[in-house]
This record gives C-alpha cells, sequence and structure tokens, in this order.
C-alpha cells in the first residue's frame, strides 16, 4: 500500500492535468466556457484530494480550516460580485494567486533555515524567483484592482527619474539574490529581497493607464501561473509546476492577443504611459472638437432602429459601467420580433479585461451565436443598416485607419463608420483612454443620443414598442 500510494498520487497528478488543458480549450469558446470551467474546477478537486494524501502533509486540521473559510470566501464573492465588476475580481485574484505562491518560498526558506538545513542552490533560485514573481503579482495586480474601481485614478501615474528608481529596485533585488546564493542563511537579506519585489509590483502597473487594463490584467494572470511553477519547484510538487506552466503559457498568449488587436507592443504598453496627457496629442483628430455633432432623441433612434433590415449592435465600457446589458438584450429582443436581423460586434479589447463584453451579454443572456469577432463582423458592416454604438470609443475610431499623427494609427478597429447610420449612445463628448477625439463623431451619417447607456437603451426599447 505504501509504495502504490506514491504512484497513485501521480497518476492522479496526471488526470488533473488533463482535465486542466481539457477544460482550457473548452474556455476558448462561449458555447463551451461554461463546461470547461467545470471540467477544470474537477481537476483541481482531484489535485487537492491526491496532495491530502501525500505523506508529506502534517496538519489536515489547518488545512481543512483553510479549506471551509476560502470554500465560504469564495462562494459569497461569487454570488454577490456584479458582472461589471467581474475585472476587479480577476485582478484580485490574480493577486491572491501571487501571494500564495510567494509565501510558499516564504514557508519553505524559514522552515530550512529553523531546521539548519542546508539550501539546495537549485531550492534557493526557485525561492528567489517565487519571491519575486508572487510579490511583484500580489502588490501589481491589487493596484490594477485600485484603478479599476476607482480608489485611484486610473491614468498613467508618472515622476521623474522613475525608470532610474525602477532600475534601482531591480538592481538591489540581483544583488539581494546574488548575496543570498553565496550565503543562503541571511534571513534579514531575504526579506528585504521580498520587500523589494512587492515595491518593484507597485512600479510596475503605477504608470499603466486604465485603457491598458485588459494586457495588465492578462499579464499579470500568467505571471500568477509563474509564480505556482516556480512554488512547484521549491516543494517539488509536479501538479504545481504543470497547472502553473499552463497559466502561464496562456496567460501570455492571451497578452500578445490583446497587444496585437491595439497594434501596440508589450513594451509600449508597459513603459510608454500611454493615455497620459503628453501621448495624447497631435493628429487630424485633435481639431475635431471644433466641428459639429448631429443629436437625435430616443424617438428618432427607435424609428431608425426599427425600420431598418440589419443592425450590428457595439458594446463597450460605457455599458459595462451603467450595468446596461439586459436592456440592450431586450432591444435586441424586441427588434428582433419586428424582423431586424441583429448581430453584436466585440473588439478583443473593448471593456476592462479581456473578453469583457463576452461575460457582460452572456449573462444577460444574449446567444452566443449573435457574437461576431472583429474580423468577421467589419465586412458586413457596409450591408448594415444601423450600427448602434454602446459606450464603445477609441475601438470605433476611424483615427485608427486614417490618420497617421494619431496615437491609436494602425490599431484595429470596428469599421462602424462604413454601416449606413451610425448611433452613439454616449454621456458626453469626453475621449476615449488615448485622450484623442472621436473622428466618428463628426461623421455625416452619425448621430449621438446623449445620456446614461442604460437610461437610453431602455428609452429606445420602449419607444421602439411604439412603433
Amino acid at each position: 500500500m505504501s509504495d502504490f500510494l506514491p504512484t497513485g498520487i501521480q497518476l492522479t497528478y496526471l488526470v488533473a492535468a488533463s482535465l486542466f488543458i481539457l477544460g482550457l480549450k473548452k474556455l476558448g469558446s462561449p458555447a463551451t466556457a461554461r463546461n470547461g470551467n467545470l471540467v477544470a474546477a474537477v481537476g483541481m478537486l482531484l489535485a487537492i484530494i491526491a496532495t491530502m494524501l501525500d505523506q508529506q502533509v502534517l496538519n489536515y486540521e489547518m488545512i481543512l480550516v483553510g479549506l471551509a473559510i476560502g470554500s465560504v470566501i469564495g462562494a459569497v464573492v461569487a454570488y454577490t460580485v456584479q458582472m461589471t465588476d467581474m475585472p476587479q475580481m480577476v485582478g484580485l485574484l490574480n493577486g491572491l494567486g501571487g501571494a500564495s505562491s510567494a509565501l510558499i518560498a516564504v514557508a519553505e526558506f524559514w522552515r530550512l533555515l529553523d531546521s539548519s538545513q542546508p539550501i539546495p542552490l537549485d531550492v534557493n533560485i526557485s525561492m528567489l524567483l517565487d519571491v519575486l514573481i508572487g510579490g511583484v503579482t500580489l502588490t501589481g495586480s491589487f493596484l490594477a484592482f485600485a484603478k479599476l474601481q476607482g480608489l485611484i485614478s486610473g491614468t498613467p501615474i508618472t515622476f521623474p527619474l522613475q525608470q532610474p528608481f525602477n532600475l534601482l529596485l531591480l538592481g538591489s533585488y540581483l544583488a539581494g539574490s546574488a548575496y543570498l546564493i553565496i550565503t543562503p542563511d541571511s534571513l534579514p537579506v531575504f526579506l528585504g529581497v521580498v520587500a523589494v519585489s512587492l515595491v518593484l509590483g507597485v512600479m510596475f502597473v503605477l504608470p499603466i493607464g486604465g485603457g491598458d487594463m485588459p494586457v495588465v490584467i492578462s499579464l499579470l494572470n500568467s505571471l500568477s501561473g509563474v509564480a505556482a511553477a516556480a512554488a512547484g519547484f521549491v516543494v517539488m510538487n509536479n501538479m504545481l509546476i504543470i497547472a502553473g506552466a499552463l497559466v502561464g503559457a496562456s496567460g501570455l498568449i492571451l497578452t500578445e492577443i490583446m497587444c496585437k488587436a491595439m497594434n501596440r507592443s508589450l513594451f509600449s504598453v508597459l513603459f510608454s504611459a500611454f493615455g497620459s496627457v503628453s501621448t495624447a496629442t497631435g493628429g487630424a483628430a485633435a481639431g475635431a472638437s471644433n466641428q459639429t455633432v448631429r443629436s437625435i432623441d430616443p424617438e428618432e433612434g427607435a424609428m431608425m432602429l426599427g425600420y431598418a433590415r440589419s443592425v450590428v449592435i457595439v458594446p463597450g465600457y460605457g455599458m459595462a459601467v451603467a450595468q446596461a446589458q439586459h436592456s440592450v438584450r431586450e432591444l435586441a429582443d424586441q427588434l428582433e420580433r419586428m424582423g431586424v436581423d441583429v448581430k453584436y460586434a466585440i473588439h478583443p479589447v473593448a471593456g476592462r479585461m479581456p473578453g469583457h463584453m463576452n461575460v457582460l451579454l452572456a449573462e444577460a443572456n444574449v446567444a452566443y451565436t449573435q457574437l461576431y469577432d472583429m474580423e468577421d463582423i467589419n465586412p458586413q458592416f457596409e450591408q448594415a443598416d444601423v450600427a448602434l454604438v454602446i459606450g464603445a470609443n477609441d475601438v470605433v475610431n476611424p483615427a485608427a485607419r486614417s490618420d497617421v499623427n494619431s496615437p491609436i494609427y494602425g490599431m484595429p478597429i470596428l469599421e462602424v463608420d462604413r454601416a449606413k447610420q451610425t448611433i452613439v449612445i454616449k454621456r458626453g463628448m469626453s475621449a476615449g483612454f488615448a485622450g484623442v477625439d472621436n473622428e466618428l463623431f463628426y461623421k455625416d451619417k452619425t448621430t449621438m443620443l446623449f445620456g446614461s447607456a442604460k437610461d437610453m437603451v431602455a428609452k429606445l426599447v420602449s419607444e421602439v414598442k411604439q412603433l
């Protein structure tokens, strides 16, 4: 029995890893995402059970208490957090993942130090990497949460000599790590390295604007996986290594997709303070504020929508803030009952996290078959009678296609200006995170419907029903 147990644990880990991979694959499609989440959850349950059977586990009482507390908190959060607050929740969970991995390294260092055992070089290096990546993920994710929640400004925060200061922090970490490799039993230096990693996380996210949060959240998710893999090397747990590697790789791929959708490099996202005053200048759109816009009331908008044959709805962050997704679905249902063909155009970076619009619309029970990616919907805009833009800004700005001086030039956009008519629901004429006026607002075929997305869509529903 004693010989079978280690083998059984490793076999269970293998099954769990297979379920993780299958779950990730299913998460790639809205049609199978819920099932994929369940499959991955079953894999995690198996991994936990297998770990609990490990003979190295000495204190089951504390583990069970931790599981109980975590399960209660998780259940409460899952039922109470609004779907519009999901980006903040994801950022928070990324930070907690990084914290747990870093704490494993701290606990292992403390254990080896207390037992007076020599710290092997490979374990020492793994601990130092775990502390760095986990610490950066922890404080970086918490700062991203604060920006998304509005606790601090979402604009890039910079100060003089910021980059030299960051280099000084990184140099301090490397110097401390080198010292610990030579003298691995120095507790003050180890705690200093931990502190530096936490400050680096703050400095990492501080100069990044709220509009770049989809990329930041995706990258921090990847880092939380890398931290978990490093923790697996610290405690020599194959399951942690595999699960961390899967999260790290998938998060990095998603980060690359987000950068491609914005036509920017990861380096630019992290270090250019995009969206600050200094970057939001120039371009033809900068002078667009002197032009006039054409506004309509809900009755006119309802007539345009109700007598159309094809309508493409373009949701953006304004829809999320107003929590208008249910009203949007009600409007689409009413139009479909009148014989109008309704589709949804989803930009990869619309919102504040990858897939933000998909999640909100799924919560409103919008059929996934009605959701179209940018590459699929753009060729169809010319045949659309009306494009209804709800709270989106930079992702529909034609300047990205035509103005070489614009900060967003080259960024792939939803080409709503090619539709026969465009209705934009927006509170005012404020710029998006890029800080430039939107040329779309001044087009001859564009009409503005000013007001809260939820209120305006509700009024459109009421007016459409009277047609």
